[in-house]
């Protein structure tokens, strides 16, 4: 009786000669894949040769990279090319000839496609229910033959490890949060749903409609940008066909107005907070007097604040660095920094210019409920008013200031330096939500 290790190594040496013997050999060498000793700077491919009809000596033909490259990772580089490999290796047993032309063995490969009988597999074993639901989705819209197969668990870890040097730490929260939710939804309401390519238009309305009716179309919105910006990662990654979220329409929706302080109000806010709140008391005067949004504070290190010069910087709004001027009235409101650590954070909740160990959003949130407990519950402010609110009256102050003495284009072009607003249009729009620009008396019209 033969052992194991004889039916694993028998005849080795008679397939040997089969492959030298010129009656046998084959035309190709099985394809290999190169990957750089695993170094993913280098340039990952397919690679094989085939025996030229000339000489009879096999030839390397060029290398077969495809998309792999565009992956950061080795498994999802292995996982690209091993499937490149396969579909070589068929092609190369069913007669592709690289130094022929070889239209009529795509014809003929086509044909014999056509007509291979629908495969009845996933029929079997499934109930009447099931069946029927896949008679009536047969063709699925995101589906393609020559898309790769991804869970849709994988598919969304690919996902954001891509995203990971493109957003915010913190939008990343907002992305896993949100995919989080949507991949649970599909377990529960779409258990025969396994694969990213199987996920359908009709699902995704299906759960961005109960967001809607559940919470707002504001957050039904959100849930689109999260999930469309994912799906066109697997698009271009041959995970799905098409994205179809181009063909899901934004929902117009109410937009949320903070209302205004008046210039009495926040001068009792103001008198108010020298008492009651100093450090609270400054932090929204960045927000006033240098015009910055609230998380854009909490940014703020000891570093950032150059006295020389009179500037700040700060990360801004969809910009990386941003440099601004710090105002002679808020430059005497700041205590000495000389002596502490320039890497210590500008604004902690027991003093200026210390260490605070918590993610950024969560320092926002911090001050947002600390102004809501020393400033609006107890001076009756009311859900309206926010932190945010406290630029409004200064930036209509300046602009009417500068109005008296300029048209309102100059005017608009000096104010913009202050506020950084990129371009007059995005000026013009934020001036007219906060009611900024208001006609003189007419009654002379009347």
């Amino acid at each position: 009786m033969q052992s194991f290790n004889d039916l694993v190594t028998f005849d080795v040496q008679n397939e040997h000669d089969l492959e030298h013997d010129p009656e046998h050999r084959t035309n190709f060498s099985i394809p290999k894949i190169f990957d750089g000793d695993g170094d993913l700077s280098k340039r990952w491919y397919v690679y094989f040769s085939f025996r030229n009809p000339k000489t009879g000596k096999l030839k390397r033909m060029k290398n077969i990279y495809g998309k792999a490259n565009r992956y950061k990772t080795k498994e999802e580089r292995y996982s690209v090319l091993n499937v490149y490999k396969k579909r070589l290796h068929k092609l190369l047993r069913e007669g592709y000839d690289t130094f022929v032309d070889n239209t009529e063995f795509h014809k003929a490969r086509t044909e014999k496609n056509k007509q291979k009988p629908v495969r009845k597999e996933r029929l079997q074993n499934k109930p009447p229910e099931e069946i029927g639901a896949d008679k009536n989705q047969s063709k699925k819209p995101n589906h393609s033959a020559t898309c790769i197969t991804k869970t849709i668990e994988a598919a969304f870890d690919m996902g954001l490890k891509l995203k990971t040097d493109i957003v915010s730490a913190n939008s990343i929260r907002d992305y896993k949060s949100r995919i989080n939710k949507f991949t649970d939804w599909i377990k529960k309401n779409k258990k025969g749903v396994v694969n990213i390519d199987e996920v359908t238009k009709g699902m995704v309305l299906e759960f961005l409609n109960e967001e809607q009716l559940k919470n707002s179309a504001r957050n039904r919105n959100n849930y689109r940008i999260v999930l469309s910006s994912m799906f066109q990662i697997f698009e271009d990654n041959e995970l799905i066909k098409n994205n179809f979220f181009s063909q899901i329409p934004v929902l117009k929706t109410k937009p949320k107005r903070n209302r205004t302080y008046t210039l009495k109000e926040l001068d009792k806010i103001f008198e108010h907070l020298e008492k009651e709140d100093p450090i609270l008391l400054l932090y929204i005067k960045f927000i006033g007097y240098n015009l910055l949004r609230p998380i854009e504070v909490n940014r703020l290190k000891v570093k950032d604040i150059n006295l020389k010069q009179k500037t700040l910087q700060f990360q801004a709004k969809n910009k990386p660095l941003k440099t601004k001027i710090i105002p002679d009235i808020l430059l005497r409101e700041l205590p000495d920094l000389s002596k502490i650590d320039g890497e210590s954070l500008l604004f902690t909740p027991e003093r200026i210019g210390g260490e605070w160990e918590t993610e950024l959003s969560n320092r926002r949130d911090y001050f947002s409920k600390r102004f809501k407990k020393k400033v609006k519950e107890p001076m009756g402010f009311g859900i309206d008013y926010g932190l945010y609110s406290i630029r409004h009256p200064f930036i209509t102050k300046m602009y009417r200031a500068i109005s008296k003495d300029s048209s309102p284009y100059e005017a608009k072009s000096k104010l913009m330096q202050i506020t950084g607003h990129n371009t007059m249009e995005a000026l013009e729009k934020y001036l007219r939500d906060i009611d900024a620009e208001l006609p003189g008396d007419y009654s002379n019209l009347l």
